[in-house]
């Protein structure tokens, strides 16, 4: 008699998101973004346009970030979604706010992968001077070496990504293990209390304290908190364990941060001072900071360590966000926005035609952010640009989705939402007239992409773009762009003597209440316009919050 095995329930078609993910898991997710090539650069430039006040510059930046984190947090646990920084303001203000903060996503990932190019060829070209020219600037060969960089990218993204995802947890234990190395190693080998006096404590005051928080590489830096919040959705106990992940990873990496931002000021030879003090620091090898002072300490095999990590480290990074660019376009496509073009896939599922468009506009990034500084404060001002949509749907969504389960809920949200938007405005502020005006450049650029999209219906997909909900956008743009010419912030920082068009017309604190007051207007009058709850309903659909078991 054959005996039949009890038959088992079937697995239910959508079983949602599983809750596996525990707060160390959280915290190493965000701590591998945390933990890229702005620590190869960023003491450095912190300490040229602040002086050793750079070290309160890492603080304030901390805080900076956590504000926003926290915000961001609350919507990511609600909305479980791949992308949700640019969807978020598409669930409260309609498709023309969608568009807008999607582009300006896909502006801050198509920037990334260039800047972790120009990172290895800044320490390459210690060692190969054919790269660059005197000013850092990439010379024709460095370009065409460049080119190869972003080429391999793309080639891998075809053909190995599979691989390159499973060697993320490997990466992030080696991105973490050598900044660390080199703090104990350096800083027990050379350190010159003394420099920490030179010129006094900020030598170029508050604006130089300011500026390096925008274009020295420290929120270009801190920007990997978002990865736990993305995950919300799948940890154990959201409520409890995506604000200690949020601070946690944002404490270890300012620990790290301000320790390798000591050993660097501790470590500069006396004679790094000769030629004008902070603003021109000067040594052997500076191109690769870190590890030019390791060899002036006679630290060769460190120097060695730093120059493969300075290529192995932004590859790893260069080449995650290629793909996250291609994917970004692809959802673009998806809502309508650009031409249906940008969903082709291979075989493979890649979207081939982003991953080529990618590429293209990573080499002519190149030519007007010819230097790793230059870069740092755009890719800075679009990816924060890109945040500021969260407080402003923040207090939206408290309102047009009150009932939907929020497993972080943060206390004083409608407190807290226009301070990040605030906070938000200030960094875009403080990266400079000359980096504002290139990014104003490339929005406008964007709206006739989807502009000319929709006229020559690239797209069968034409969205709603629900103007009247997003009438504030261009004031909000414009008006940010304004202050900014009539500011006294340059990419440069206050030590340079170089102009970059800003007026200087707006004294130091003045400019601070003005962006403040102007970022408390734009965000009310968003408040009073946002869509109807039920259209927002609508817009976010079959969204879940998964409880899990």
């Amino acid at each position: 008699m054959e005996m039949h095995k009890p038959t088992e329930p079937a697995a239910p078609k959508n079983p949602g998101l599983r809750r596996d993910i525990g707060l160390i898991g959280l915290i190493w997710t965000s701590e591998g973004s945390i933990i890229g090539s702005g620590w190869l650069f960023g003491a450095l430039l912190a300490a040229q346009a602040a002086g050793t006040a750079a070290l309160a510059s890492w603080g304030i930046g901390a805080v900076a970030i956590v504000i926003l984190a926290f915000v961001h947090a609350e919507l990511g646990a609600m909305y479980p979604v791949a992308g949700g920084t640019a969807r978020f303001p598409h669930y409260a203000f309609g498709s023309a706010a969608g568009a807008s903060f999607g582009w300006f996503s896909w502006l801050q990932a198509v920037t990334v992968a260039p800047i972790e190019v120009m990172a290895s060829l800044n320490y390459l070209s210690v060692h190969a001077p054919w790269v660059q020219t005197g000013k850092n600037h990439l010379t024709p060969a460095g370009y065409g070496l460049a080119v190869a960089f972003m080429a391999f990218f793309i080639v891998v993204n075809f053909f190995g990504i599979r691989w390159l995802a499973h060697t993320n947890s490997v990466a992030t234990w080696w991105k973490l293990a050598v900044p660390v190395l080199t703090i104990v190693v350096m800083g027990s080998a050379v350190f010159h209390q003394d420099n920490f006096g030179y010129q006094g404590f900020a030598p170029f005051g508050v604006r130089g304290m300011l500026s390096a928080i925008s274009t020295s590489g420290i929120i270009f830096a801190l920007l990997g908190f978002e990865q736990a919040d993305q995950l919300a959705g799948e940890s154990r106990d959201p409520a409890r364990d995506i604000p200690r992940a949020v601070l946690g990873s944002i404490l270890i990496g300012v620990l790290v941060y301000v320790a390798l931002q000591a050993v660097f000021i501790g470590a500069l030879p006396h004679t790094a001072f000769a030629h004008g003090g902070w603003a021109n620091l000067s040594f052997s090898g500076k191109a690769g900071p870190f590890a030019g002072l390791a060899t002036t300490v006679g630290l060769g095999w460190l120097a060695t360590l730093l120059y493969i990590d300075a290529v192995v480290s932004p590859s790893g990074t260069g080449l995650i966000y290629v793909t996250a660019t291609s994917r970004v376009s692809y959802g673009l496509s998806r809502n309508g926005y650009v031409p249906a073009v940008f969903e082709r896939t291979t075989r493979r599922g890649v979207p081939w035609f982003g991953l080529l468009v990618a590429f293209v506009i990573g080499l002519v990034v190149f030519l007007p952010f010819p230097t790793w500084q230059k870069l740092v404060g755009f890719v800075t001002s679009a990816s924060v640009l890109m945040y500021a949509g969260a407080p402003l749907a923040f207090g939206c969504l408290r309102k047009q989705d009150p009932d939907r389960p929020r497993p972080y809920r943060l206390p004083g949200g409608l407190f807290w939402a226009p301070v990040a938007f605030v906070v938000a405005n200030l960094i875009i502020y403080w990266a400079g007239w000359d980096t504002l005006w290139r990014l104003g450049v490339a929005i406008v650029l964007g709206y006739l992409l989807l502009g000319g999209s929709a006229l020559l219906r690239l797209n069968p997909k034409v969205p709603h773009l629900d103007w009247k909900h997003a009438q504030w956008l261009p004031v909000y743009l414009l008006g940010m762009g304004v202050i900014s010419w009539q500011g006294g912030f340059c990419s440069t920082g206050p030590a340079s003597k170089v102009s970059c068009g800003a007026t200087d017309a707006l004294p130091l604190w003045w400019d601070i209440a003005l962006i403040a007051a102007f970022s408390l207007v734009i965000y009310y009058w968003a408040q009073a316009v946002r869509l109807p709850d039920e259209e927002t309903r609508e817009y976010i659909g079959s969204v879940e919050v998964v409880t899990g078991t």
